[in-house]
């Protein structure tokens, strides 16, 4: 297979549109530095004409009883609600301002894609070895990424060490105090994490918009349109700055976040149990639907609807996409199409050392130490098209360039593995279907040492320092399956922690899932 990007599970605390979001971000800011063809400005001017059109008041709070309502009623909620979580007992414990700046966000990071029952006892581990800025600042990436396996997307954890020694050797310890300095100066941070931080470490009266905030207030604001566009992205932003409570800026956020993993689900919300329902105009919508339809009336727009006399609201769902009474208040957000998945293939090997000195030996590659995955190891692999031409040639010159000559004879093929994962590139999320020829040799005579530094021999018995290995199947969703030969031929790698277990063909299969 080519080389595994990154995977995860579902999610229950989302981070994904954070996340995408602040990559945008980043990408527009480098883009705008480069002057426009004629085409790109007259494009870029339409843009600008069209963020600055008026929003209906309909999609805002119009006066600050609203907004002093909203707010007092969520507090209220998550005084008597909030989870007993361990980052909150870490940051509300903690006098120091710089420790609690890194306990919340080191919370903030693991929290990003991954669900919160998993990340309690990953986060609780690494605050117990690195309990603060200079105690990570001081470990090697082997013990990051060691200790952050399992957890997806490894770069996070590369970044979050390589903010610290920022941190560290060149702001003398102390963390930036604003939400646009840590934005600015900090490694990996952007909009969302570095307000998370500000609001909650040092009580900045900043808003945050992640997946669950986007959820909330498209739905207490009926916003159908798109919320990954650029101009719903920026109203979210800014009703998030309206509403945030001055007084209780961290507490806000994390009830705001709260109200959307816990009440206001993605489906089946709780609507009878939140605190805010009597200002959320998607139950409002709800409700008169249901009176017109036992009146047996066709649904109709209520004075306090939406609906400019002129042209189509560009927060409103478009016409395209009606009203689905079966939804509810579910019709909001808006559901973004998903692209479809990318396929990418390789071949990979298993090159063993059977008597060895020690037991069973087998090779491992190093992944570079920039992008996805970065320092990780797994098999030797060479990308291959699909139709696999001259895909052996290609593997047995790329095995013989790392252990020296090997006779091309004891390459053997054994069967091809397939799964599905999610990753995140620069481009945002998408889903990678995968497909990978597996082959096995054991070494002859030659060099018994790799020559390149980025290699190791492993034993099976004991991997050692790279028990986080990538390897063949290091993900966390979707279950591979080989075609061909049984599985005892691979049982021999199958014996390495972590690496995810081989079914056959035959054996009963549940289908993969991208999370």
């Amino acid at each position: 297979m080519r080389k595994p990007r990154a995977a995860v599970g579902s999610r229950s605390r989302c981070r994904k549109q954070a996340s995408s979001q602040e990559g945008r971000e980043k990408r527009a800011l480098s883009s705008s530095q480069a002057k426009p063809s004629a085409p790109d400005g007259l494009a870029r001017q339409q843009e600008e004409v069209r963020l600055q059109a008026p929003v209906s008041p309909y999609h805002l709070f119009r006066d600050t009883a609203e907004v002093t309502v909203f707010r007092k009623s969520l507090l209220s909620w998550y005084d008597r609600e909030k989870r007993d979580l361990p980052w909150r007992k870490w940051v509300e414990g903690e006098v120091d301002l710089d420790r609690r700046a890194y306990a919340v966000w080191v919370s903030e990071v693991m929290l990003q894609q991954t669900q919160v029952a998993t990340v309690i006892n990953y986060y609780t581990r690494w605050m117990q070895k690195w309990p603060t800025l200079q105690d990570l600042a001081s470990a090697s990436l082997e013990e990051v990424n060691q200790l952050w396996a399992g957890l997806g997307y490894y770069s996070r954890g590369r970044r979050l060490q390589e903010g610290a020694r920022k941190v560290v050797e060149e702001l003398g310890g102390h963390m930036p105090r604003t939400a646009e300095t840590l934005q600015r100066l900090l490694p990996g941070v952007g909009r969302y994490t570095a307000g998370a931080i500000a609001s909650i470490a040092f009580g900045q009266a900043t808003g945050v918009v992640d997946g669950n905030v986007v959820r909330v207030l498209c739905r207490v604001r009926a916003i159908g349109a798109d919320p990954s566009s650029t101009l719903v992205s920026q109203q979210l932003w800014s009703l998030a700055q309206q509403l945030v409570e001055p007084a209780r800026p961290g507490d806000f956020n994390q009830a705001a976040m709260e109200l959307g993993a816990t009440v206001c689900t993605p489906q089946r919300p709780l609507c009878s149990q939140c605190p805010v329902q009597s200002l959320c105009r998607a139950r409002q919508r709800v409700e008169r639907e249901q009176l017109s339809a036992s009146r047996s009336l066709p649904g109709s727009r209520d004075v306090e609807e939406c609906a400019p006399n002129t042209g189509q609201c560009q927060l409103c769902a478009p016409p395209t996409e009606p009203w689905d009474q079966t939804l509810g208040v579910a019709n909001f957000p808006r559901k973004v199409s998903r692209r479809p998945p990318r396929e990418e293939c390789s071949a990979t090997c298993v090159l063993e050392q059977p008597r060895a000195l020690g037991g069973a030996r087998i090779l491992l590659v190093q992944r570079p130490n920039s992008g996805l995955l970065a320092g990780l190891w797994e098999f030797p692999s060479v990308t291959a098209e699909p139709s696999g031409q001259h895909q052996r040639k290609a593997l047995l010159r790329e095995l013989q360039s790392w252990v020296g000559p090997l006779p091309a004879t004891r390459l053997r093929h054994l069967g091809q593995v397939c799964f599905s994962l999610l990753a995140l590139p620069p481009g945002g999320p998408h889903l990678l279907s995968h497909q990978a020829d597996i082959s096995s040799i054991r070494s002859g005579p030659g060099r018994t040492d790799p020559s390149d530094h980025r290699t190791t021999w492993s034993s099976l018995a004991d991997p050692g320092g790279v028990s986080h290995c990538c390897c063949l199947h290091r993900h966390e969703k979707g279950v591979p399956r080989v075609r061909g030969p049984t599985a005892r031929d691979l049982q021999g790698f199958q014996k390495i922690p972590g690496v995810h277990p081989v079914q056959t063909e035959k054996a009963q299969r549940r289908p993969a899932s991208p999370g």
